[in-house]
């Protein structure tokens, strides 16, 4: 098993005909992903690497039962791609965009909790599960088919993490990038859950960073809720109080927000927190008892 996606899953690409929208759908049509559809406004009838563009979310959907959708759309329009995708009865939608404005950001999520769509993102790296299928950006060769799953706040932090655990033996069920703005569509806990409902994945790397409680409350979660084995990294243990590193969700306010902060409860939650990410595979082998 795996987790959000598989093999069985069917792939809309909005903003197929862009620069970025063309060059990842070449690159997860190579991986195997099932990308059946693109969809850009007054391109119907075209095709980007044999397949076929529409001109609305809901004649692509009608056409090809696609029920996931990948978002490759401008800032300025990527809200309006979402609600489209999520009114056309796309069941999960991962939005790489990124600076959507934080007001754009909370009517999405109110709105996809209303219609019971899941959005991933954004300004995210995606959702691989190794082996099956690849639905974001996420540099495939560094992954491989296993027990472990991955979820992140951070991109290029977790391919680093994950070179590590496949260099160490440790395959991935799912590896999926959550996003770090202040609002997102899927969190730890969510994640975190279906992790833990999935028979496949053995034990879970979480890797959080500096801004808001989001870890925190994950750490209580996993203290109540899961059976598997956790191992947590924390980035931005650097970063001075008042600064914000990279993600627009990355700012420290209070003590709460702080790298200290959230090592600290995830330790008295029985999580092991890597000091760097090269110690992460040694802590996930005592975890398990290997």
């Amino acid at each position: 098993m795996s987790i959000y996606v598989d093999e069985k899953t069917k792939v809309l690409v909005q903003g197929i005909t862009g620069r970025d929208g063309a060059f990842h759908t070449k690159l997860m049509l190579d991986y195997g992903t099932k990308v059946v559809a693109g969809v850009t406004p007054g391109k119907g009838g075209q095709e980007v690497h044999g397949v076929p563009v529409f001109n609305t979310v809901r004649e692509a959907v009608e056409q090809t039962e696609a029920n996931t959708s990948i978002v490759f759309v401008p800032p300025k329009f990527a809200s309006d791609a979402v609600f489209e995708a999520a009114e056309s009865g796309i069941s999960l939608i991962v939005t790489i965009s990124e600076g959507i404005p934080a007001l754009e950001e909370a009517k999405i999520y109110d709105f996809l909790k209303k219609v019971g769509a899941r959005m991933i993102g954004p300004n995210c790296p995606g959702i691989i599960s190794p082996g099956k299928s690849k639905v974001g950006i996420l540099p495939a060769q560094i992954f491989k088919q296993g027990n472990i799953g991955v979820v992140s706040r951070s991109g290029t932090l977790t391919y680093e993490v994950v070179n590590n655990l496949t260099n160490a033996g440790f395959g991935q069920s799912t590896c999926i990038g959550i996003g770090g703005d202040p609002i997102i569509g899927t969190n730890f806990i969510d994640t975190l859950t279906e992790f833990q409902n999935d028979d496949e994945t053995e034990g879970v790397v979480l890797i959080g960073e500096i801004g808001g409680t989001d870890e925190q409350e994950a750490a209580d979660f996993i203290r109540a809720n899961l059976t598997k084995s956790v191992v947590a990294f924390i980035a931005g243990q650097t970063a001075p109080p008042g600064k914000r590193m990279g993600h627009a969700g990355a700012i420290i306010s209070g003590s709460e927000g702080t790298a200290e902060e959230k090592i600290k409860k995830f330790e008295e939650c029985g999580v092991p927190v890597a000091k760097i990410p090269s110690e992460i595979p040694e802590l996930m082998k005592e975890q398990l008892g290997r």
